[in-house]
């Protein structure tokens, strides 16, 4: 079994659907991940720079943005220059498909300077990458100012501005012998294109672009480039949907997730909905394409493929997270402002979907995952209650039957969990994991138990009822606080006490980025503001750590004086779900409620104010600019809103 290429010390370059992956020394080697990649295919794996015969010395390397990086290395060309570089190499890659090349003499004397780039690909696709398949570079041609590469089914080619003054295909090298006077530099740009395609152009590099430019000012420093990764990532990660390019909606994460993920797309569209509801439209719109049609048990759901669930549970299906996340994106997408016009059309695709959440739980308390007879997930519970109440809330506003067997279901799934999922012990009990086949708890304790603390938004501010009564959902505030479960930097995927336990586990104790956000906005929309406040700033520190831009997860090792988060080698970074974290929970600061059809928002701010005063700017509500500020008291106020806009109660 292949080792998958690490990703944990690359500098990912972002702009779907194009990639550039490299290195901290800033040369693309021809192994591993490096190369601009197109469409999940690798154009270009081997771009290494000479000059006067040698590699520069890489002496910086840093992201300048979602989409572009910068490394600057230096050179001794001449001996009379001491033991000081005299040569400044500086590259400047982005996603897109360009690399400019600028070498400076930093010097007293002129230099002649030989220049060499040697290129290469295998125009490898990236499954075949990550698992260790990929085949031999590719013989070169001559093609223009620069060179090409071929097989049966692709074509890919470099060209150069200036043109080199030699071209060897038979060793992939391109040539110039530049002249510098003191001072003096020269420039190179490398286009790397896909033969038969056009220049890139980026789903979030354009003026109509769903997502707002947000901004974060406030007593704490880390929060504004927090909150500016995060919208970069969130452009950087968009992708048109082939079938009708005007709906655009989230990839997974890069590199490995570059496509549509029904359950992710839906969950970061929803986390991002203080930026607009116009990506929440395009992705209810894309998936409602792919809807299963017919009247078998499987109509209705938005398909999805398995997910592995940790060692103590088979997979679960991540197509019935999505089918029950879409009505729920629709409900609250309406309470931000989605335009009610949009909201009917994509009224029979969530009608669709609660018709099949009402057949297959007739004359059943619970909702198996899989479907038929897989375990009785904890955190499907979570998504079905809250798909039932939120859809019943829908169905009522739009004048449609279904809402009254919703609500009575979800009444009966709640009295029976309270009872049937509550696992007692010595330390005041815990939610079980799962219930198997054979009704038996699966008493593991786990970060999906946090979705129990997400039941939705209703009208006039009111979030739905939770399937835990007061003294349960206390008693998971308190295992959610404790170190086994908060590794210092935010939750475990499963707690370091429980049998099977990983630091490194994607789903048996990392720490996954999405479910402590949902966490920390649970926790702090119950009260329990001190052990939201202790997972949110474990969570900053590690996004400190990260560059502020976090990875869908890290190693769940647990946080002492003076270390630092563990990178996973194998996470997506950026990941959408990592970076619409980041707007959840810092809106949730300031617990803003909206209700765009009532033409109300209710704020509900964390009142021990753990970050200090902190102000929102550039989001949307109800299709208008909305900005918002708390104070070091935990006072939230309104400081930009749409014509008309009530403060609620």
């Amino acid at each position: 079994m292949s080792e998958l290429p690490p990703t944990h010390a690359a500098l990912i370059c972002v702009a779907l659907p194009g990639l550039a992956i490299s290195g901290e020394l800033g040369q693309l080697t021809g192994r591993g991940l490096d190369g601009f990649y197109r469409g999940a295919r690798r154009l270009l794996s081997r771009c290494q720079v000479r000059v006067a015969g040698r590699e520069p010395l890489a002496v910086q390397a840093r992201m300048t943005g979602a989409d572009s990086a910068r490394f600057v290395a230096t050179l001794r060309a001449s001996p009379a220059a001491g033991p000081d570089p005299d040569v400044v190499v500086e590259r400047t890659r982005r996603a897109e498909g360009t690399e400019r090349i600028t070498i400076r003499n930093a010097g007293v004397r002129p230099l002649r300077l030989p220049v060499e780039i040697a290129l290469g690909t295998d125009l490898a696709e990236l499954g075949a990458i990550a698992s260790g398949r990929t085949g031999p570079q590719l013989p070169a041609t001559v093609r223009d100012s620069g060179l090409r590469w071929a097989t049966a089914d692709a074509a890919a080619s470099v060209t150069a501005d200036p043109p080199p003054s030699d071209v060897l295909a038979s060793a992939g090298l391109l040539r110039w012998e530049l002249q510098l006077p003191p001072g003096g530099t020269a420039t190179v740009e490398l286009r790397i294109r896909l033969d038969g395609a056009g220049p890139l152009r980026a789903a979030g590099q354009t003026t109509t672009s769903p997502i707002a430019c947000a901004r974060a000012t406030g007593d704490d420093p880390r929060v504004a480039p927090l909150l500016d990764a995060a919208v970069a990532d969130l452009q950087a990660l968009l992708l048109r949907d082939t079938a009708r390019p005007s709906d655009t909606y989230l990839a997974a994460g890069a590199p490995w997730r570059c496509g549509m993920a029904p359950a992710e797309a839906l969950a970061a569209a929803r986390m991002a909905l203080p930026l607009g509801t116009r990506l929440a439209a395009g992705t209810l719109r894309a998936l409602a394409r792919t809807q299963l049609p017919g009247d078998d048990a499987r109509a209705g759901m938005i398909p999805g493929p398995r997910r592995d669930a940790g060692p103590l549970l088979p997979p679960g299906c991540t197509g019935t997270e999505a089918t029950l996340l879409f009505p729920v994106l629709l409900a609250e997408a309406r309470r931000w402002g989605l335009p009610d016009r949009e909201a009917r059309e994509l009224l029979p695709a969530a009608e669709r979907c609660l018709t099949w959440l009402r057949t297959t739980t007739r004359g059943q308390s619970y909702l198996p995952d899989p479907q038929p007879a897989g375990p009785v997930r904890c955190e499907t519970q979570a998504h079905a209650h809250r798909a039932a109440l939120l859809g019943a809330d829908l169905l009522d506003a739009y004048d449609r039957p279904g809402a009254a067997e919703l609500r009575q279901w979800a009444q009966a799934l709640q009295t029976a969990f309270r009872t049937g999922f509550w696992v007692e012990d010595r330390g005041g009990g815990r939610p079980a994991a799962a219930l198997a086949p054979d009704g038996r708890p699966v008493p593991h304790l786990g970060s999906a138990a946090a979705h129990l603390l997400d039941t939705g938004l209703l009208g006039s501010g009111r979030l739905a009822p939770g399937l835990l009564d007061q003294v349960q959902t206390e008693q998971l505030a308190r295992l959610l606080g404790t170190p086994a479960m908060d590794a210092g930097w935010g939750l475990r995927g499963l707690g370091a006490k429980e049998i099977g336990h990983n630091p490194f586990g994607h789903r048996s104790g990392a720490v996954r980025v999405h479910e402590t956000a949902v966490a920390v906005t649970g926790l702090a929309a119950a009260g329990y503001e001190r052990e939201a406040a202790g997972l949110l700033r474990g969570l900053l520190e590690a996004a400190e750590h990260f560059g502020h831009r976090l990875p869908e997860m890290f190693g769940g090792e647990q946080r002492a004086a003076g270390s630092a988060p563990l990178p996973h080698p194998a996470a997506c970074r950026p990941a959408a779900t990592a970076a619409a974290s980041a707007i959840m929970v810092l809106t949730a600061l300031a617990g803003v409620r909206p209700d765009a059809p009532a033409r109300t928002v209710t704020l509900s701010p964390v009142r021990s104010a753990p970050l200090g005063e902190l102000g929102l700017t550039g989001l949307r509500l109800a299709g208008a600019p909305f900005a918002v500020r708390i104070s070091r008291l935990g006072l939230a106020m309104v400081e930009e809103a749409a014509d008309g806009l009530q403060l609620g109660v």
